[in-house]
């Protein structure tokens, strides 16, 4: 019979744990979308110093994405270690018989506070992005004579 309330037990940690584990599913799709936005910052960056011709202003805000892109990176990813200590703890606490419901809960709201940062400065990078496509489209119209 203890046997069978311990296997319940267990059972019960997994189904806390499993809206965790979707939440890492989530971050790491997004921690791909930013590792291939930074690829593609770092492509274009050496491109425009292989290139003769004045590319400087461009090139500062290639290197002001490559940093907010590598900072939310850092951020997203600790928000995903986070939630995985938060996992690790739920399933150490069931089993040592130890109440770490605030520890817990604390790290918790620590992970989605750095997602939301990371979140929020992709949103900025987007911006930056933004601005680069004009600025690239006012550079071409202005070496075209347009």
């Amino acid at each position: 019979m203890d046997e069978s309330i311990a296997v319940a037990a267990i059972a019960h940690q997994i189904q806390l744990a499993v809206a965790p584990v979707f939440l890492l599913a989530g971050i790491g799709g997004f921690l791909n979308v930013l590792a291939h936005r930074l690829a593609r910052v770092v492509d274009r960056s050496r491109q425009l110093e292989g290139e003769s011709g004045a590319h400087a202003e461009e090139l500062a805000l290639l290197d002001r994405r490559m940093r907010v892109v590598n900072l939310s990176l850092s951020l997203c990813t600790a928000s995903a270690l986070s939630i995985c200590v938060v996992v690790a703890i739920l399933f150490v606490a069931d089993l040592a018989k130890i109440a770490f419901a605030q520890p817990i809960a604390w790290l918790f709201i620590g992970a989605m506070l750095l997602l939301i940062a990371g979140l929020l400065l992709f949103l900025y990078e987007v911006q930056l992005a933004m601005q680069a496509l004009r600025l690239g489209r006012r550079a071409r119209r202005a070496r075209d004579g347009s």
